[in-house]
């Protein structure tokens, strides 16, 4: 039985009332397809109607974004070809975060790197076994190249993941606000460990996926909290990301993606605040030059 195919974004993205700064960063898009040329995984929970680079650079320019992070998802396992041949057609719009082999090496990744990937993604093996799962090994290839070890929990076990991760020599993002359960609140053991880690230094979260930690539609309201508390507590190590095109919102109302980059407004409703979160923070992280440099 195929997979279930993932309801298509909202094919017309609201202008924002936030007015991005120079060099703003969406730090969380998939991209898929022409489908006749990149098949999805056998494993994979889902396919997608095409995600194109394209339709991905118009929505950044509505919106007043000037990069994308290509974050590679569990449609195309652990295949790079689609996320290559992005990067070398785009160079100047995206850079890449890949799901790669327990095998890879050190040659295969700086050749990666030469094209534009910054990153090394792992998941909780409850989001399956054909995405990898955490590897001390890779993460130590990955920091002698400067890339950042993005880790996606499942909602509520990153506790069973904080000390490995921070015990990792690059820097860490945490996906999806960490997968932490909105409705446990700012008091829930998995937001205080999210906290400590962010403490660290060495550990940022991204703000992105709110639908990802509750099954409320948009505007989310049980996030607001935990956005807000994140932001007063270590804004320098924050990240915004819309997770484009949205997959696996079967059943539930998609959002509008200028509306999700407008609650940056709610959330960091200080401009100088929210500025680092949507560009120096970001850039900074994924190798990508200040404007005009």
């Amino acid at each position: 039985m195929s997979p279930p195919l993932t309801p298509p974004p909202d094919p017309n993205p609201r202008k924002p009332r936030l007015v991005c700064p120079p060099g703003s960063v969406d730090c969380q898009v998939h991209l898929f397809g022409p489908a006749a040329d990149y098949p999805f995984d056998p494993g994979s929970r889902y396919i997608s109607e095409d995600a194109l680079p394209e339709t991905s650079i118009a929505l950044q320019d509505a919106l007043g974004l000037s990069h994308a992070i290509i974050v590679s998802g569990g449609g195309y396992g652990m295949d790079t070809k689609h996320l290559e041949d992005t990067l070398r057609r785009f160079p100047d719009r995206f850079r890449g975060v890949a799901l790669l082999p327990p095998e890879t090496t050190q040659a295969e990744m700086a050749r990666l790197h030469g094209l534009g990937v910054r990153g090394l993604r792992f998941v909780s093996p409850a989001h399956g076994a054909h995405l990898p799962h955490l590897s001390e090994r890779a993460a130590a290839m990955a920091a002698e190249l400067g890339w950042v070890v993005q880790f996606y929990p499942a909602q509520g076990d990153l506790g069973d993941f904080a000390d490995r991760l921070m015990a990792l020599r690059g820097p860490v993002v945490l996906d999806h606000f960490g997968a932490v359960p909105a409705a446990g609140g700012v008091d829930q053991p998995a937001f205080r460990t999210m906290l400590r880690m962010l403490d660290s230094g060495r550990v940022w979260v991204r703000l992105s996926g709110p639908m990802r930690c509750t099954k409320e539609d948009f505007p989310y309201p049980s996030v607001t909290p935990l956005a807000k508390a994140l932001v007063a507590h270590a804004p320098e190590r924050l990240i915004w990301g819309s997770d484009w095109p949205h997959v696996n919102m079967r059943g539930r109302l998609m959002p509008n993606d200028g509306d999700l980059l407008d609650q940056m407004l709610d959330w960091a409703p200080e401009e100088a605040v929210r500025n680092r979160i949507l560009s120096d923070n970001a850039r900074a992280l994924y190798d990508i030059k200040a404007p005009g440099a």
